[in-house]
C-alpha cells in the first residue's frame, strides 16, 4: 500500500479550509482528504475558484471527497440524482486543478425498503460511468466507497465485490472499514476480493451501533486480520484516517504511528 498516510479533514468540518490544511500538516499528514461539505463550502463554485490556487501552495498531496450529506446518485427523485452528479463532476474538475490522487464517490443509498435496490445499482453504475468519462481525460481516478448501513446500502458484501465489473477502469474501490463493520462484512476478505482494483481505504472504528468514526482501536473492529490483508496490497492503495468531527488531532498522529508499526511502513 501507499506508504504515505492521508488524514481526512472531517475532524475540522466547518472550520477554515486553509487553516485545516495547515493544522493537519502540523500533525503529520502526508496527504489530506478534502471533504467539500459544511458552511465553508456553501458557495461551492466560488470556493473552488478561490481554493484551487491556495491548495497548490502547500507541500502536501490531496484526495477529494465531494459533499457527503444530502447527495444521492440513486435518489428516487431525478432532480436530486442530477444535482448529486453535478456536484461530483465539479469535485472531479477541482481534483484535477489541485492534482489530487482520486475523488471519492458514494454510489448512493436506498432510504426505504420499498425502493428497488437493483434499480438503484443500475442508476449508480450509469452515473459512475458518466463520471469516469469526465475524469479519465483529466487523469483523475474515481474511488467508489461502500456506504450505507441498517438497510440503506445498495450492495451486499458480495455485490460490492462485483459492482465495478462493468464500470470503466477509471473507477476503483474504496473500502470504508466503519461502514463495512456496521454491515457485518468480513473486512479482510473484502480487501482481498478487490485488492487488484482497490484505490483507497477509509480507516476508522465504531461500536457496531452507529457510524461514529472513532479512532482505530476505540471501537469493536478486530484490526489484526485487517492489518494482515492491508500488508498484501500494492503501492497504489491510499490509507486514509477518517475520524469524526471534533476529534483531537493528536489522535490522527497516533493513528499514523499505529499504521506504521502494524504495517511495517
Amino acid at each position: 500500500m501507499n506508504k504515505e498516510i492521508c488524514f481526512s479533514d472531517l475532524p475540522l468540518l466547518t472550520h477554515s479550509i486553509g487553516k485545516n490544511v495547515e493544522q493537519l500538516m502540523e500533525y503529520g499528514a502526508d496527504k489530506i482528504e478534502l471533504l467539500m461539505d459544511g458552511i465553508e463550502w456553501d458557495e461551492m463554485d466560488e470556493q473552488i475558484k478561490r481554493m484551487a490556487a491556495v491548495f497548490r501552495q502547500y507541500q502536501v498531496g490531496y484526495t477529494v471527497h465531494p459533499p457527503a450529506w444530502d447527495t444521492n446518485l440513486t435518489s428516487e427523485n431525478r432532480a436530486i440524482r442530477q444535482a448529486s452528479y453535478d456536484e461530483y463532476r465539479k469535485a472531479i474538475e477541482f481534483a484535477h486543478a489541485i492534482e489530487a490522487e482520486h475523488v471519492v464517490i458514494h454510489p448512493g443509498f436506498c432510504f426505504s425498503p420499498v425502493f428497488d435496490k437493483a434499480i438503484a445499482r443500475k442508476r449508480a453504475a450509469a452515473y459512475i460511468n458518466e463520471l469516469c468519462r469526465v475524469a479519465a481525460p483529466l487523469g483523475v481516478k474515481i474511488a467508489v466507497e461502500n456506504v450505507g448501513y441498517k438497510g440503506t446500502s445498495i450492495v451486499t458484501e458480495e455485490e460490492f465485490g462485483m459492482f465495478l465489473d462493468d464500470v470503466d477502469e477509471t473507477a476503483g474501490y474504496l473500502i470504508d472499514t466503519g461502514h463495512a463493520h456496521l454491515n457485518g462484512w468480513n473486512i479482510p476478505a473484502v480487501i482481498r476480493r478487490v485488492n487488484d482494483r482497490l484505490f483507497a481505504v477509509h480507516l476508522h472504528d465504531n461500536s457496531a451501533e452507529g457510524d461514529e468514526h472513532l479512532p482505530i482501536g476505540e471501537g469493536t473492529i478486530h484490526w489484526e486480520p485487517i492489518y494482515g490483508a492491508l500488508k498484501e496490497l500494492g503501492s497504489s492503495c491510499q490509507l486514509i484516517l477518517e475520524y469524526a468531527p471534533g476529534t483531537d488531532l493528536s489522535k490522527l498522529t497516533y493513528g499514523k504511528e499505529i499504521l506504521k508499526h502494524n504495517l511495517g511502513l
